[in-house]
């Protein structure tokens, strides 16, 4: 049997679209696969995501619109780590994803990399910016 794992999106304001085709714009190498949406006979908003699958370069994804309001969002505790390979990459990604979000760690050079930066993009995830 091959096990599959991949990174599971759940939304709770109906983003979900929004923050797919966001992040698919955003890097290279990405697409959406599938897309399933909610009816007429719910049980979630009619044309909301049931469920999503989507590739940043080349990595899956899936996302879905949640009907049920949970007590929980996205944690910074669980983050999407990019390795950047030039210096206009990571500053075009650090300026998409920090534009109405919020900065965890200012770009600095903390030691481990020559440049670094953890950011929370305007839907709540999280993103750990790393300068190779």
């Amino acid at each position: 049997m091959k096990t599959s794992i991949c990174t599971f999106l759940t939304f709770q304001d109906h983003k979900a679209e929004e923050a797919m085709y966001f992040y698919v714009d955003l890097f290279d190498n990405s697409k959406v696969i599938d897309v399933q949406r909610y009816g007429t006979d719910g049980p979630g908003k009619e044309g909301t995501i049931i469920s999503a699958i989507f590739e940043l370069n080349g990595t899956r994804f899936m996302c879905s619109d949640s009907f049920i309001q949970h007590d929980w969002n996205f944690t910074p505790a669980v983050s999407n780590w990019v390795e950047c390979e030039t210096e206009e990459e990571f500053n075009g990604l650090y300026n998409a994803l920090m534009e109405n979000g919020d900065v965890k760690m200012p770009i600095d050079n903390y030691g481990f990399s020559q440049q670094f930066t953890f950011v929370e993009d305007k839907f709540g995830v999280s993103w750990q910016l790393n300068l190779e």
